[in-house]
C-alpha cells in the first residue's frame, strides 16, 4: 500500500466493511497489512463482494508492550474455537497456536477460515498487527518453539502446590507464552513436562473455566497489563 494508489480488497474484507461496518462510497477507513504498516484512505467503490479504496497516506506503528503467545487445545466445537480465535484477536494476542495434547488431537483445521476471522477481527477492533496462527503442533514443539520466551505458564486445574495465581506472576511490558489444556485437562505427564522446560503452573481464578473462556482471560489479563 502506497500513498495515492488505489486498492481493490478482497471479497471478504469487503464484505465486512459493506456488511458489518456499513460504510459506503466517501467514508474514511484504515486499512493494514497485519505488520504494522496503516493506511488511511477513502472508499471509492463499495459493494458486498468488492471495494476500492485511494490511499492518502501511510504510516507505521510499532507494536507496544510485550507480545502475548496462547498455546491452546482447542475444543471439538468449532463455534467455540472461532470465537476464542476472533476475541483474542481483538485482544491484541501476537500468536495463537493449535497444540495437540493427550486429551486432543484433532487432525483437520480449517486454517483458510481461521484466519479469515483473524483479518475480520483486526479490521473490526483496529488494529495493525495480525496474529501469526500456526499450524498443529504437539506441547514437544511448542516448548521448543518458545524456550526463550522470558515468561512461561501453564494453566491446568488440577489440584497442585506448585500452582500460583497468573495474577501475581504475570509481569507488564514482557513477553509470554501460556499452554491453555483441553476439556478434560492436560495429563498430570504434560504438566510435568512443561514445568520440567521452566514453566510455571498457574491457576486463573477459583471457577473451573472452559478452553475458550480461560484463554480469554489470559488475554484480557496481559492486555491490560501492556
Amino acid at each position: 500500500m502506497s500513498a495515492h494508489s488505489v486498492v481493490t480488497l478482497g471479497s471478504d474484507t469487503s464484505k465486512h466493511i459493506w456488511q458489518v461496518l456499513r460504510m459506503d462510497e466517501g467514508d474514511r477507513i484504515s486499512l493494514t497489512d497485519g505488520k504494522g504498516t496503516v493506511a488511511s484512505g477513502i472508499i471509492q467503490f463499495a459493494e458486498r463482494h468488492k471495494c476500492n479504496v485511494r490511499i492518502s497516506d501511510t504510516s507505521f506503528e510499532p507494536r507496544v508492550g510485550g507480545k502475548l503467545h496462547l498455546c491452546v487445545s482447542f475444543t471439538k466445537n468449532n463455534g467455540r474455537n472461532e470465537w476464542l480465535l476472533e476475541k483474542a484477536t481483538e485482544l491484541g494476542v501476537a500468536s495463537i497456536i493449535p497444540i495437540g495434547s493427550a486429551r486432543y488431537n484433532k487432525t483437520h483445521i480449517r486454517h483458510d477460515r481461521w484466519e479469515k476471522i483473524l483479518q475480520s477481527a483486526i479490521l473490526q477492533s483496529q488494529q495493525s498487527y495480525l496474529p501469526e496462527l500456526s499450524q498443529l503442533i504437539p506441547v514437544t514443539t511448542a516448548l521448543e518453539q518458545f524456550k526463550d520466551v522470558p515468561q512461561k505458564f501453564i494453566a491446568h486445574c488440577m489440584d497442585d502446590e506448585r500452582k500460583k495465581n497468573l495474577s501475581e506472576m504475570l509481569k507488564p511490558g514482557q513477553d509470554a507464552v501460556v499452554f491453555i489444556g483441553p476439556e478434560g485437562d492436560f495429563a498430570p505427564e504434560e504438566v510435568n513436562l512443561c514445568i520440567g522446560h521452566g514453566y510455571t503452573a498457574v491457576a486463573l481464578g477459583a471457577q473451573r473455566l472452559r478452553t475458550e473462556t480461560a484463554a480469554i482471560s489470559v488475554a484480557a489479563y496481559f492486555n491490560m497489563l501492556s
